[in-house]
C-alpha cells in the first residue's frame, strides 16, 4: 500500500523551509521516524513518519519552502507491497488501456523540449533567488522562468522558446550552472512545419537541439546587470519594463518604480537601477541631517575589510538569530523605549522559596525565583492593564486584552526562543513551575510550536543566572512592556536604625513611552516590588 504524506498543521506559518530531509528514496524508515527538519523564524520543527516502510518519491529538497498540505513523500508500508504482489497479471482491458496510455505518453513527451541553464560567463554553482513560472504557464519566448544571483550579479534567465511548462527541475535555493535542465516545455501548438519535424525527433537529438538553441538565444540576455552600461532612460510614457525579482525588490523597499532611470537592456530597470535610487535618497537624506536640515535617512554602516587586520571566518547567521536580529532592528527604530530601574527586597521571598524547595523535592519540583515574579507580573498586571495592552495599527486607540499571557525568553543552542505561559494570573506557582519547565525544555530540542510562542502581552527576561547587575530590554512589539531581573545580591538596607543584610533582585522594566508614561511605570515598578517582598499582597 502506498501512502502520499502532507505537511501537517504550521501554527499558521507559510512558505517554512526545510533546513534538513533525513531519509532518502529506498530508506526504510519506521513510524515516528524523523522524515525532515522545517525552520521558521522563531522555531524548528521534526516532521515523522505515521507508518513504517519504503521511501518511493521525494517531492522536496533542502531549501524548498513548504506549506501545510503540501505533498512531500511517498511511502509504501510493506502490508501494502506484499497484497498488491499477490495479482501480478493484469486483466485484457487493463493491457489495452495501458497501451493506450503509453502510446498517447509517448507522444506527449515527443513534444516536450528540456530548457538548460545558458552561459553563465564562467560562473558555477549560481543561486536561484526566484521562480517567475509555474507548472501550467503558458510562457513566450523572452518570457523570465527564473532569476540568478552570483557574488557579483543578478541573472534574469529567459525561456527561449513558447510553449506551456510541464514541469520546473529547480527550486527557490538551488545552486545550478551551464547546462543544467531548468524546465521542460510543451512547444506552442502553433509551430511551423519545419519545427515540428524538430520537434518529432527522438528525445535526446530533441534535447540537444533545444539545448544549443536555448544556450544561442540567451547568452546575450544572461549576461550580469552590472555590465549594463546603457544611458539611463525615462518612464515619461508611464511604461514600465522591469522583471518579477526587481519589483519584487522594489516593493521590499518601497520605491515607485515609475521614479527609477533604466539602464538595462530595451529600457529595463534593473536591480542595480532600484539599489541606486535607494542609495540616492539615502544618502540625500543623510545629507540634509548632517547639515541641520529635515529628514529621516540613516546613513550605512561603512562595509570594512576584517582580512587585513588579521585571519578572520565568516559563519552565517541562522534563520531564527536573523530574525531576532530584524525584530530588534524594528522595534528600536519604531517604538520610543524608556527603562526604569528598581530593586526589590528578596529576603523573604528567597527563604520560602528554599522551604518549598524542601517540600516538593519528592515530587521532582523545583523552584527557581522566576515562577514567583511571573505570578507578581501577573497580578500587578490585572491593576494596571495598560502594560498588557497593544497599540492599534493606526496608533489611534489602545487594544485592552482581558487575559494575561507571558513570554519568557529561554537562551537556546540557536538562540533566543519566548515561548508563551497563557494565564498566568489564573495558575498557582507550582502550576507556572511545572510549564515554565516543560516548555524550556521543548525550547532547547527545538520542539515549540508556532503556536507555543503566540499571543503573548508581556514579556520576561531573566539574566540572573549568568550575572550582571542592570541591564536594557528591548520591547517586542506589538506588546508595550518587557521586565529583566538581574543577578540577586546581598548588600546593606538602611531599615531606620542601622545597616542590614538585605538580598535585592535588580529590576529593569522597559516600556513603550507611547502608551504608558514614567509616573505609570514608576507606580507598576514600585506595586511589583510590594508584591515580591511580601508574597501577600498578591493574595488580597
Amino acid at each position: 500500500m502506498t501512502n502520499e504524506y502532507k505537511i501537517p498543521d504550521l501554527g499558521g506559518a507559510a512558505d517554512v523551509e526545510v533546513i534538513e530531509v533525513s531519509v532518502s528514496v529506498g530508506d526504510m524508515v519506521e513510524a515516528e521516524q524523523t522524515l525532515l527538519v522545517l525552520e521558521t523564524d522563531k522555531a524548528s520543527m521534526e516532521i515523522p513518519a505515521e507508518t513504517s516502510g519504503t521511501v518511493e518519491a521525494l517531492s522536496i529538497q533542502v531549501g524548498d519552502k513548504v506549506n501545510e498540505g503540501d505533498v512531500f513523500i511517498t511511502i509504501a508500508s510493506s502490508a501494502g507491497s506484499q497484497s498488491e504482489a499477490v495479482s501480478t497479471e493484469p486483466v485484457a482491458s487493463e493491457l489495452v488501456e495501458a497501451e493506450a496510455v503509453k502510446t498517447e505518453t509517448t507522444h506527449t513527451k515527443s513534444r516536450e523540449q528540456a530548457i538548460a541553464v545558458p552561459d553563465l560567463g564562467g560562473s558555477e554553482g549560481v543561486e536561484v533567488i526566484e521562480l517567475a513560472v509555474a507548472v501550467g504557464d503558458v510562457i513566450d519566448a523572452e518570457q523570465t522562468i527564473l532569476v540568478l544571483e552570483s557574488d557579483k550579479a543578478t541573472m534574469e534567465i529567459p525561456a527561449g522558446e513558447a510553449g506551456t511548462v510541464v514541469s520546473l527541475a529547480v527550486s527557490v535555493g538551488d545552486k545550478v550552472s551551464q547546462g543544467d535542465a531548468m524546465l521542460t516545455l510543451m512547444a506552442d501548438s502553433s509551430v511551423s512545419v519545419s519545427d515540428s519535424k524538430v520537434v518529432d525527433k527522438p528525445p535526446v537529438d530533441n534535447s540537444a537541439v533545444q539545448t544549443t538553441k536555448t544556450l544561442t538565444t540567451t547568452t546575450a540576455t544572461a549576461e550580469p546587470v552590472a555590465a549594463n552600461n546603457a544611458e539611463p532612460e525615462s518612464h515619461s510614457s508611464g511604461e514600465i519594463h522591469a522583471g518579477p525579482a526587481v519589483r519584487k525588490l522594489a516593493r521590499e523597499f518601497g520605491v515607485d518604480l515609475s521614479q527609477v532611470s533604466a539602464t538595462g537592456r530595451r529600457g529595463r530597470i534593473t536591480k542595480d537601477d532600484v539599489q541606486l535610487f535607494v542609495k540616492q535618497r539615502l544618502n540625500s537624506s543623510a545629507t540634509a541631517v548632517g547639515s541641520g536640515m529635515s529628514g529621516a535617512g540613516i546613513p550605512a554602516v561603512p562595509e570594512v575589510d576584517f582580512a587585513k587586520f588579521g585571519p578572520v571566518t565568516s559563519e552565517p547567521l541562522n534563520n531564527i538569530k536573523r530574525a531576532t536580529a530584524k525584530a530588534m532592528t524594528t522595534a528600536w527604530l519604531n517604538v520610543p523605549q524608556v527603562t526604569q530601574f528598581d530593586q526589590a527586597d528578596i529576603t523573604d521571598l528567597e527563604t520560602y522559596r528554599k522551604q518549598q524547595n524542601q517540600l516538593y523535592q519528592h515530587q521532582g519540583i523545583r523552584f527557581s525565583i522566576v515562577p514567583f515574579v511571573l505570578k507578581a507580573i501577573a497580578k500587578v498586571m490585572r491593576e494596571f492593564p495598560q502594560f498588557g495592552a497593544s497599540l492599534s495599527a493606526d496608533g489611534e486607540s489602545l487594544i485592552i486584552k482581558d487575559y494575561v499571557h507571558i513570554g519568557v525568553a529561554v537562551d537556546t543552542p540557536k538562540g533566543l526562543l519566548v515561548p508563551v505561559i497563557r494565564d498566568v494570573d489564573r495558575l498557582s506557582v507550582t502550576e507556572i513551575t511545572q510549564q515554565l519547565n516543560e516548555k524550556a525544555q521543548s525550547a532547547r530540542e527545538g520542539k515549540l510550536t508556532l503556536s507555543d510562542m503566540q499571543g503573548g502581552c508581556f514579556s520576561l527576561s531573566s539574566l540572573g543566572g549568568i550575572g550582571g547587575t542592570a541591564f536594557t530590554p528591548i520591547v517586542n512589539p506589538p506588546e508595550v512592556a518587557i521586565l529583566g531581573l538581574s543577578k540577586s545580591e546581598t548588600k546593606p538596607v538602611w531599615n531606620g536604625q542601622e545597616f542590614v543584610p538585605r538580598l535585592m533582585l535588580p529590576l529593569s522594566l522597559s516600556y513603550d513611552h507611547r502608551v504608558i508614561d514614567g509616573a505609570e511605570a514608576a507606580r507598576f515598578s514600585q506595586r511589583l516590588v510590594a508584591c515580591l517582598q511580601d508574597l501577600r499582597n498578591v493574595l488580597m
